[in-house]
């Protein structure tokens, strides 16, 4: 009697699972095969980096779209296509139109000084503010009994003892302040950086990216009347000219760089009147994210979407290293890119799910979650309408045993993967999440990185931001960072295949079961204070 009872469970919970295993058989179409057949063309040198713009980044969009369109998905881009076109400007120091001058002595673009890419004129007297920054949270202030007004102002590189650079978040203006940004609003009317060592090390190199490469930025982006003033960059030379009879000497600032506010009182004298021209010229270009919907099979239902993204572009060509200079960013993130491929390939080879399913691949992610920002802000579906997002970016690499490697350290193992932001305003989600986990493959899901406070800021740092602070719930999948990020030694011949398909097949259960729920998840959490502002 007891081994029938026993044999009837067995059977229960083995027609149970496969019930269960049944509604994911779309997922056994993503293999570990097809994940690197994807990926060694996305990550190949002949896609040059896929920087953002670039010829290779487009080439991968046409990929992209050539294969949605095979599959049957509904182009959601502008104008009948896949591509979601975004205007691009790029804005670069003239040098012919740049000058420079402390009083009468003339200086040379690129030897003694260089400028950013912000067009103005400043002509005045200086006056001194340490490192610049206003941060009320930690009690520094260098410009308390400051007047700033029709001056330049003179600030060191670095920031003042007792703070970091991560104190630089919240809302500019109000919980921290630069120079640029006190100035504009306060009527200085230029900024003078004198150097730290790391930025002297990369003179050669910011000279070349202001003057030659240029700055690019999103049209839609740029504030057309915000306050801006011209920024110029000093070398030792002229440094050292500019402190030349002053009660302070350059190399004493040097030496005193990190010792916060004790040269905060250092006045220059008022004979001495710096005057700098910032020329500027601009071009325009086009980059694109690729859209593509599967429409879901219930008519009502149908209206609302999962939406599923990565961004697929990379840092480009950069300084050889070991004479390759090709950044493929076959983890970062041609790993997510070829993954969502493969979910999205693998919903149109099974029956249609109740909600459409939408996919984006996000351009210039690496240059400011541009893509993800630019599309929440021009959606090709009504916002309200998408329930959730899954955002891939680096799913390929895992730590082998017996790696040493301190930039290795937190790199996650062959069956683990970081999980963000599951829980941090949709109970319903992150419970989901968890549920289809543990009855399908079973992940190690890690939520290290999961508090408001992370120290890496990795919710900042990927396209489910955006999505997030228009009140979309997001899961981020996240492998972690390695010897190899933004190196180029990032090369598809380093992925753990296997480990992608075990990911790229989770995400796709989770997007099965959203898509499919009686229920969208439901918003119950506003996301923490600390994770409002980039």
């Amino acid at each position: 009697m007891r081994l029938f009872k026993l044999a009837v469970v067995v059977a229960v919970t083995a027609s149970s699972m496969l019930a269960f295993q049944s509604k994911y058989k779309g997922a056994e179409t993503i293999t570990a095969g097809q994940l690197k057949d994807y990926l060694s063309f996305i990550a190949s040198d002949e896609l040059e980096g896929r920087n953002t713009p670039s010829r290779g980044l487009n080439t991968a969009a046409k990929f992209l779209a050539t294969n949605l369109s095979r599959w049957g998905y509904k182009p959601a881009g502008d104008n009948g296509t896949y591509f979601q076109r975004i205007q691009l400007r790029n804005s670069k120091v003239d040098p012919a139109k740049t000058t420079a001058k402390i009083n009468d002595q003339e200086f040379t673009f690129g030897k003694d000084y260089y400028t950013l890419a912000m067009p103005g004129t400043a002509s005045g007297k200086l006056v001194f503010a340490g490192f610049g920054y206003r941060i009320p949270a930690r009690n520094i202030n260098p410009y308390e009994g400051l007047d700033v007004k029709g001056k330049i102002i003179v600030k060191m590189l670095g920031v003042p003892k007792g703070a970091s650079y991560t104190d630089l978040s919240g809302k500019m203006g109000v919980d921290w302040d630069g120079a640029t940004s006190y100035g504009s609003r306060n009527g200085a009317v230029g900024v003078i950086l004198v150097p730290d060592f790391r930025s002297l090390a990369q003179w050669d190199q910011s000279v070349d990216f202001y003057a030659r490469i240029g700055q690019w930025d999103v049209e839609q982006f740029i504030t057309k009347d915000a306050p801006s003033i011209p920024t110029l960059y000093l070398s030792p030379r002229m440094a050292n000219i500019l402190f030349q009879g002053e009660a302070m000497t350059a190399e004493t600032v040097f030496k005193t760089t990190y010792t916060r506010d004790s040269i905060a009182s250092f006045n220059f004298t008022d004979d001495k009147i710096v005057s700098f021209t910032a020329g500027v010229k601009t071009e325009t270009d086009w980059t694109q994210n690729v859209v593509g919907v599967l429409e879901g099979s219930d008519s009502d239902l149908k209206k609302e979407y999962v939406a599923i993204g990565a961004h697929y572009d990379h840092v480009g060509i950069g300084t050889p290293v070991k004479g390759d200079s090709i950044f493929n960013g076959a983890d970062d993130d041609g790993s997510g890119t070829v993954s969502i491929l493969s979910i999205a390939e693998a919903f149109a080879k099974t029956p249609r799910p109740k909600r459409s399913v939408l996919f984006v691949w996000h351009a210039g992610e690496e240059r400011g979650l541009w893509g993800s920002k630019y599309y929440v802000n021009n959606p090709t579906v009504p916002l309200k309408s998408i329930v959730a997002q899954l955002n891939i970016d680096m799913v390929g690499r895992s730590k082998k045993e017996g790696d040493e490697n301190p930039s290795n350290k937190q790199l996650s193992g062959s069956h683990e993967i970081y999980v963000i932001g599951s829980k941090m305003m949709s109970s319903d989600l992150g419970t989901l999440s968890e549920s289809v986990n543990a009855s399908f493959l079973k992940l190690a899901f890690n939520y290290t990185y999961d508090a408001p406070n992370d120290p890496n800021r990795f919710f900042f740092r990927s396209d489910h931001y955006n999505y997030a602070q228009k009140g979309i719930p997001i899961v981020f999948y996240f492998d972690g960072v390695h010897e190899d990020y933004h190196q180029v030694g990032d090369e598809w011949t380093k992925i753990d295949y296997a480990k992608m398909e075990k990911v790229a097949r989770t995400v796709y259960a989770t997007a099965w079961e959203l898509s499919n729920a009686s229920k969208r998840p439901k918003v119950d959490k506003e996301l923490p204070k600390e994770l409002k502002e980039r």
